[in-house]
């Protein structure tokens, strides 16, 4: 459970949003500091800071809404391309405490979103071993 936040008040009702998107697990609103028009908010009602801690049926929420929200919102706003971002903790500069994801319509207008990436190559042995760790993790 994450502390009281923006995202808390309005899945209490407590502060309006302008929502285009509700079910019993997720919740989509427009971002009212919008990057572009159509600019939205996908958050779940689950209240977890970060997508780890966020149980399999609220991401399977999450999962199924996705594309048609994104779909309703290109079509609005009349553009074809989008970001979805989703970020998790303060160094992946995530500013609210809840899981929630970004859908940004982008248009040809200059505005970038880019991060920087590394300028030497991936150490092989390094990049196997890191795989082969992860995979069994995931495979527990």
């Amino acid at each position: 459970m994450v502390k009281e936040n923006i995202f808390s008040l309005i899945l209490d009702k407590k502060v309006p949003c302008y929502k285009i998107y509700e079910d019993g697990l997720v919740l989509a609103f427009l971002d009212i500091n919008p990057f572009s028009s159509g600019h939205t908010l996908l958050i779940p009602k689950e209240r977890v800071a970060t997508l780890d801690k966020l149980s399999a049926e609220s991401a399977s929420a999450i999962g199924k809404v996705l594309p048609k929200i994104s779909k309703a919102i290109l079509e609005v706003v009349n553009t074809k391309e989008f970001n979805i971002i989703q970020n998790n903790g303060s160094n992946a500069f995530q500013t609210i405490p809840h899981v929630h994801f970004h859908i940004i319509p982008k248009f040809e207008d200059g505005l970038g979103y880019q991060f920087p990436s590394k300028t030497y190559p991936i150490d092989h042995n390094e990049a196997l071993i890191l795989a082969n760790k992860i995979s069994s993790i995931l495979s527990d």
